[in-house]
């Protein structure tokens, strides 16, 4: 009996890690089609990223409005959690302006219109969720009848350089709503923005020329563009750094205290670069 001891505690853990890896599949269950499946439909519009995100149903033979969606009560516009609208920047929806960000998006059908409606409460869970208070645009538009679509389907139509159409199709039935979008004055702010920055890059071409032992009369060249486009206190500093590796130590107090002056008030140079700047020019004037 002894010697079957170990056989049978063996059998006996064999028999348990089956049994409990029996129990975690069949916890898990196979992966199988989901009733309402979850859906994404994404659209560019000029600069402009949207997105919404829901859950789309199917008629599955069923009388939908009036019926499985009532009339005159408010509705997460899909299954499960709320739909989800997302916009990168400001926009108009329908009429109303809209800051930029992630939306809730319900409707409330009624026979003869619907009203439209968008929540700041973006992780709501379907309707329970929902608060008036938290309303950001509400409007009011008829449906259309459309061709017939199994399942609730979102869809970015009749999509410009500054504006789209946000469809929702279910049944025979299309609820639409008018984004419009300030696609011109956001590009010339980003226009604004590229210029603005364009000192950038010759600043940081000089600048690591100058700390790994490269062309200094290339990073010279570099920086003085960088100022001719926008005179800052880190490309003035760097051009003090590079007369002053030159040997010209009078430009490089010139250039030192431009830099000075440029970063009064500015967090980094007040913080990090105050102290160098004005023992290198001290430095530079006793050379």
């Amino acid at each position: 009996m002894r010697n079957d001891q170990p056989t049978r505690l063996a059998a006996i853990a064999g028999a348990i890690a089956a049994a409990s890896l029996a129990s975690v599949v069949v916890a898990q269950g196979p992966e199988l089609p989901a009733p309402s499946p979850l859906a994404r439909v994404e659209q560019r519009v000029g600069v402009t990223d949207l997105s919404v995100e829901y859950s789309s149903p199917g008629v599955k033979g069923r009388t939908i409005w009036g019926e499985l969606v009532p009339y005159d009560e408010l509705w997460r516009t899909g299954a499960n959690a709320a739909t989800k609208l997302e916009v990168s920047t400001a926009f108009n929806f329908g009429g109303k302006e809209v800051p930029a960000g992630k939306y809730a998006l319900y409707t409330i059908p009624t026979k003869g219109s619907w009203t439209v409606i968008l929540n700041s409460k973006s992780d709501a869970g379907g309707t329970r969720g929902y608060d008036e208070k938290n309303d950001v645009a509400r409007i009011t538009v008829k449906p259309e009848a459309s061709p017939q679509r199994e399942r609730l389907t979102f869809i970015f139509s009749d999509t410009t350089d500054d504006a789209t159409r946000l469809d929702m199709e279910w049944e025979k039935l299309r609820v639409s709503v008018p984004i419009t979008l300030k696609t011109k004055e956001l590009a010339l702010a980003n226009v604004d923005k590229a210029v603005g920055e364009a000192w950038r890059p010759h600043f940081v071409s000089a600048r690591w020329l100058l700390e790994n032992n490269g062309d200094l009369g290339k990073a010279l060249g570099y920086i003085d563009t960088s100022i001719q486009i926008k005179p800052t206190w880190w490309n003035n500093w760097v051009r003090a750094q590079v007369l002053a590796k030159q040997g010209k130590s009078g430009d490089a107090v010139a250039a030192a205290e431009k830099a000075q002056a440029l970063g009064k008030g500015d967090e980094v140079y007040e913080g990090f670069f105050k102290d160098t700047v004005s023992k290198a020019i001290s430095e530079w004037k006793a050379s």
